[in-house]
């Protein structure tokens, strides 16, 4: 039997002309087919793209995985009130590097799959929400929104259709909470960031107390194509139930970390195979599929499917495709512990569960991977992680305690001898990017 080159099963859609020497503008965007999309999208009853975009089979990409149509069906017509898109680019979890290369290498598919999506909805206001600190992003996002103005694809009259959009790029002020649509939305309104009680869900009461629909960067990016090229082919890639092509972000200890475009299903053994493998002389000790808020993977997942369905079979979540691998020399109580750091400080505060469990699992961190920690510890560990998961009020107390009791499940012996002996029994300088390098400089 032949086998195909790992690189043949990419399938560059969204970052397919990231490499031009200016793939951020219009006329770029242009060239490699944009906007025709749109003019396909306007010749359609809005009813009509709507069932268009659910046959296709697109799902979120921000995490959920939840039918993008479905979505967009969710919100009432006839209703006499404004509508809203929002799209979520408030992307900070840790290890989750998709939307912001996208936004920063081709604004324009998100442009042009906002006003698609709006005409669906029949929306005439749409909102990025980006994260305040990525300031160049910010920047380019502008540019192309003042292009695509200029050019008649925004603002009154859209191409002549009587369709008229508006579009306003709003820069949040690094709250990872905020990344949370109901968080969002009350950030959008000047509100502090915090979640808030469902139902009324934003389908019905979101932005303004109007119906709101709020999707993910990639979610959005993702139309125009579908709708160029055709649902057919969208449901050509990826399985049956999680169709089409995603963003794969690898990182950590690989040797060509970076942005893989692939359908849905592949494996990190095959992504691995295309990033040239671990870095030289080193294994695979664990990775997260889905950015650090989804439970561990071992090397004995490597063939796990990475599409929504075989992850979850497989006891994780496919969240952000956010690829995470960590080599031998990688201390797990110290990596969790860095991960839970983050959830602690970020946690708004609003639910108990959240805010006092977040601060009691560093504290024990800590004191384990310092050598202060004491029998009892690791099941005080895992009944605080069980107080938090599904009973905070939004997902980030569960994202909290993912990787907690999953460290226990796969790496439970570590966390033993981390007590055992008084201390870590890694090196942290073994686990940098330019140990290798450092170690074989020194020798010479």
């Amino acid at each position: 039997m032949t086998v195909e080159p790992a690189e043949k099963l990419l399938a560059p859609v969204l970052s397919a002309f990231w490499d031009d020497p200016r793939s951020w503008t219009l006329d770029t965007y242009r060239r490699h087919e944009g906007y025709q999309a749109l003019t396909k999208a306007l010749a359609m009853a809005p009813d009509d793209l709507i069932a268009y975009v659910k046959d296709s089979g697109l799902r979120g990409r921000g995490g959920a995985g939840f039918p993008t149509g479905m979505k967009w069906q969710f919100i009432p017509q006839g209703d006499n009130k404004p509508h809203y898109l929002v799209v979520n680019a408030d992307e900070s979890e840790p290890g989750t590097c998709k939307d912001i290369p996208l936004l920063f290498a081709n604004p324009h598919a998100l442009i042009e799959g906002i006003v698609i999506a709006c005409y669906a909805i029949r929306s005439h206001h749409a909102f990025i929400y980006l994260r305040g600190e990525v300031v160049p992003v910010l920047r380019r996002l502008h540019e192309a929104v003042r292009e695509a103005y200029q050019a008649g694809y925004l603002g009154k009259d859209i191409k002549g259709t009587g369709f008229d959009l508006e579009l306003t790029v709003h820069a949040g002020a690094g709250a990872y909470i905020c990344g949370e649509e109901t968080a969002l939305l009350d950030s959008l309104e000047g509100r502090r960031g915090q979640p808030r009680l469902r139902p009324p869900f934003p389908a019905v009461e979101g932005l303004y107390a109007c119906p709101t629909v709020v999707n993910n960067v990639e979610s959005i990016a993702s139309v125009p194509a579908i709708i160029h090229r055709g649902k057919e082919w969208f449901r050509s890639m990826g399985s049956e139930k999680s169709p089409g092509f995603t963003l794969y972000s690898l990182s950590g200890h690989v040797a060509r970390p970076g942005q893989y475009e692939g359908p849905l299903g592949i494996t990190l053994r095959q992504l691995l195979d295309m990033g040239g493998g671990m870095r030289p002389g080193h294994r695979l000790k664990f990775w997260t599929p889905g950015g650090s808020s989804t439970p561990m993977f071992t090397e004995e997942h490597l063939d796990v499917p990475l599409d929504y369905e075989g992850v979850g079979a497989a006891g994780s979540m496919l969240g952000t495709k956010a690829l995470q691998c960590f080599d031998e020399t990688t201390c797990v109580v110290r990596a969790v512990t860095r991960w839970t750091e983050f959830y602690a400080h970020e946690s708004c505060g609003k639910c108990t569960p959240c805010r006092e469990g977040t601060y009691w699992l560093v504290q024990l961190l800590r004191d384990i991977e310092a050598g202060k920690g004491r029998a009892g510890d690791l099941e005080k560990l895992a009944d605080i992680a069980d107080n938090i998961n599904g009973k905070s009020f939004c997902a980030l107390g569960d994202g909290a305690a993912a990787p907690i009791a999953s460290s226990l499940k796969y790496f439970r012996a570590e966390y033993e001898e981390h007590i055992e002996r008084g201390g870590c029994p890694f090196d942290p300088a073994r686990s940098t990017a330019w140990a290798d390098t450092s170690r074989t400089e020194a020798h010479a």
